[in-house]
C-alpha cells in the first residue's frame, strides 16, 4: 500500500472519530482534496517533547485537535500510573488559556484522566500558567496540565506537561512520556462523562491564594511604587497582575484596554510575542501618555515579562531580555543575604549573571537553554537556597515557587526596581549604566538563518566537525559542544562569545553574541554566513 493509501485509509479511521464539526469539514475537504496534503497531515504525529506539544490548530495527527488531546492524555495518564506510586489519589491538575478549543481540551483531558481512574482537578476558569504551576505542588498533584500555546501565532494551541514538582518535564521523561502515547489509539480514547465524580472542579479560591503569594514577592516593601504602564497583550493575565499589585500594595497599573481582556484572536497585534517588534507598541504609547517610569508586558499566558523603559528625548526603548534578568539580579542579590543562594541562568543568556553572582559571593548555574532545565537545576540542588533565575527569552523566576518561569510576580519585582529607583533618583538606564560600570558593557546580539528542523540539525553538525578558527579575522580561542541542548560555543578570547543552536520550536537555526566592550553583531554575521555555506 503507497503512503498516500496509508494517509487516506487513516484519514477516513479518523474522520470516523473526529468529535468537532468544524474539524470533520476540514477533514472531509483534505479527503476530498490534495492526497499530498492529507499524506503531510497523516504521516507520523505532532511529536511530544519536552514542551510537551505545540502546533496549528486543524485536523489530523499533525496538528492539535480533540483526539491528539485525548492520545496525549492517555499517555501521559498511563505514564503516571506505571511511575508514580500514589498517582491515581494525588491526581492531575488542569489548566487552559484563552486560546481557540483549550477549555475543550482540558475538559477532555480531565475526562480521560476520570476514565482511567485517576484524580482529574480542573480550574474552573481560565488562568495564567503561573497560577497552573503555583497550585500543582500547593494541591500535591501528581501532575500538572497547562493547555496553551503561550507567545506563538494565533492559529496554535499547545499542551505543556509539569510533574508534581511544578517543574516542566526534561528529558528522559518527555520520551517515557511519549512511548506510551505512542501505545495509545487515538481514535479510540475512552472519556469519562464530564460529571463523573472523580472530576473536580476548582473555583475562584485557588486563584486568591496565589494572588497572596505572588504580593510577597516584594523585597522592599516599604518602598512607595511608581506610576506603571501595563498590557496583558489579549491574554490571560490581567486580572491576576491587578489583583496582585493592589495586595502588594503598588497604584493601579495604567492598562492598554484594548488589551487587557483575554482574546485568542489577538486583534490588535500580528504576533502575541512581547519579544517581537511592534508587540509592545499600544504599550508605550500608553506610558508615554500616562508618564509611566515602566511598561511592562505578559504574553497571553502571563508566564513571560516584557519591558520598556523611557530613553532621551521622551522615547521609550524596549529592553533586552538579559537586561531585565541583570536589573532584577541586581535588585535580588542587593536585598538578600547568606552564603547557601543560587541564581540559574542557561546557556544561551549573558555570562553577566555569573560575574555578579561572583561578586556578592552567590553560587550560579548556568544549565541547558529552556526554563525547563533552570527548574530541574534547582532540584538538584537542595543545599542551596535558590533566589532567582532567568533565560534570555523574557523568562523569569523571582521566588522560590514555582519552579517555572512566572510573568506575574516579575512584574512585582519590576515595579519593585522601577520604584527604589525613583525613590533614590536615578533612572533605569542609570542602573544599567551602573551594572556596566561595575562589570563591564556586555552587548547582547542573536541572529535567526531560516532552515528546515533537519537542515538545521545537520548544518550545525557541520559547523561543528569543522570549526571555524576564526571568526571576522579573531582567533577562535576555544571550542564547547552542549550535546543536550544541540548547542556549538566558540570563544574569541575573554571578551567574545559566539552560540549556534537548532531552534527546538520553528524552522530556524538561532544564533548568539556576546561581548565585552565588543559589538558581537557582525561576527555573527559572518558565522551565519559559515552556517550556511558549510
Amino acid at each position: 500500500m503507497s503512503n498516500s493509501d496509508e494517509a487516506a485509509e487513516h484519514a477516513r479511521a479518523w474522520l470516523a472519530a473526529e468529535p468537532d464539526d468544524d474539524m470533520r469539514e476540514e477533514l472531509q475537504a483534505l479527503i476530498d482534496g490534495s492526497s499530498d496534503d492529507l499524506t503531510r497531515r497523516f504521516t507520523g504525529r505532532l511529536q511530544f517533547g519536552t514542551a510537551g506539544l505545540r502546533g496549528a490548530i486543524g485536523a489530523g495527527p499533525q496538528r492539535m485537535n480533540r483526539l491528539v488531546v485525548q492520545q496525549a492524555a492517555a499517555g501521559l495518564v498511563d505514564y503516571l500510573l506505571a511511575n508514580v506510586a500514589d498517582a491515581a489519589q494525588r491526581g492531575v491538575l488542569i489548566g487552559y488559556d484563552a486560546r481557540r478549543k483549550s477549555d475543550v481540551f482540558a475538559l477532555d483531558t480531565a475526562r480521560v484522566c476520570a476514565a482511567r481512574g485517576v484524580k482529574a482537578m480542573l480550574f474552573d476558569r481560565h488562568v495564567p500558567t503561573p497560577v497552573l504551576a503555583w497550585n500543582i505542588t500547593e494541591l500535591n498533584a501528581a501532575a500538572g496540565v497547562m493547555v496553551t500555546a503561550s507567545h506563538n501565532p494565533r492559529a496554535d494551541n499547545g499542551y505543556k506537561v509539569y510533574l508534581g514538582t511544578g517543574s516542566q518535564i526534561v528529558s528522559p521523561t518527555d520520551a517515557d512520556i511519549a512511548s506510551h502515547i505512542d501505545r495509545v489509539d487515538a481514535c479510540a480514547v475512552q472519556l469519562a462523562s464530564a460529571a463523573d465524580p472523580l472530576i473536580e472542579v476548582l473555583g475562584h479560591e485557588h486563584l486568591v491564594t496565589y494572588v497572596a503569594f505572588a504580593s510577597s514577592a516584594r523585597l522592599c516593601p516599604e518602598v512607595v511604587g511608581v506610576q506603571v504602564a501595563y498590557t496583558a497583550m489579549h491574554g490571560v493575565g490581567g486580572a491576576s497582575l491587578l489583583a496582585v499589585f493592589e495586595r502588594a500594595g503598588f497604584p493601579a497599573p495604567a492598562v492598554v484596554a484594548e488589551q487587557q481582556q483575554p482574546d485568542g484572536s489577538f486583534p490588535t497585534v500580528a504576533f502575541p510575542n512581547p519579544e517581537e517588534p511592534g508587540a509592545m507598541d499600544l504599550l508605550i504609547a500608553c506610558a508615554q501618555q500616562t508618564h509611566s517610569r515602566i511598561a511592562l508586558a505578559n504574553d497571553p499566558d502571563a508566564d513571560r515579562l516584557g519591558v520598556a523603559i523611557p530613553a532621551p528625548a521622551g522615547s521609550w526603548r524596549r529592553l533586552g531580555g538579559d537586561e531585565v534578568g541583570w536589573l532584577l539580579a541586581d535588585h535580588i542579590l542587593r536585598h538578600t543575604t547568606g552564603n547557601d543562594r543560587l541564581v540559574v541562568t542557561t546557556l544561551v543568556s549573558s555570562s553577566l549573571l555569573a560575574r555578579m553572582a561572583a561578586a556578592h559571593g552567590v553560587a550560579c548555574e548556568e544549565t541547558f537553554t529552556g526554563f525547563k532545565w533552570i527548574g530541574h537545576t534547582v532540584l538538584q540542588h537542595p543545599e542551596r537556597r535558590f533566589v532567582f533565575g532567568y533565560e534570555q527569552a523574557l523568562g523569569y523566576l523571582v521566588c522560590g515557587q514555582p519552579l517555572d518561569k512566572d510573568g506575574i510576580t516579575a512584574a512585582v519585582m519590576m515595579a519593585e526596581v522601577a520604584s527604589l529607583a525613583a525613590e533614590e533618583g536615578v533612572t533605569l538606564q542609570d542602573r544599567l549604566d551602573a551594572i556596566a560600570a561595575t562589570y563591564g558593557r556586555h552587548v547582547m546580539a542573536d541572529k535567526s538563518v531560516r532552515m528546515e528542523p533537519a537542515a538545521g540539525v545537520a548544518a550545525v553538525a557541520r559547523l561543528r566537525a569543522a570549526a571555524p578558527t576564526h571568526v571576522s579575522g579573531r582567533a577562535v580561542t576555544a571550542v564547547q559542544w552542549f550535546d543536550e541542548a544541540g548547542l556549538l560555543r566558540l570563544q574569541l578570547g575573554d571578551e567574545l562569545r559566539l552560540q549556534v543552536r537548532p531552534s527546538g520550536t520553528e524552522p530556524k537555526v538561532k544564533l548568539y553574541g556576546e561581548g565585552i566592550e565588543v559589538d558581537p553583531h557582525p561576527f555573527l554575521d559572518e558565522l551565519a554566513t559559515l552556517l550556511e555555506d558549510r
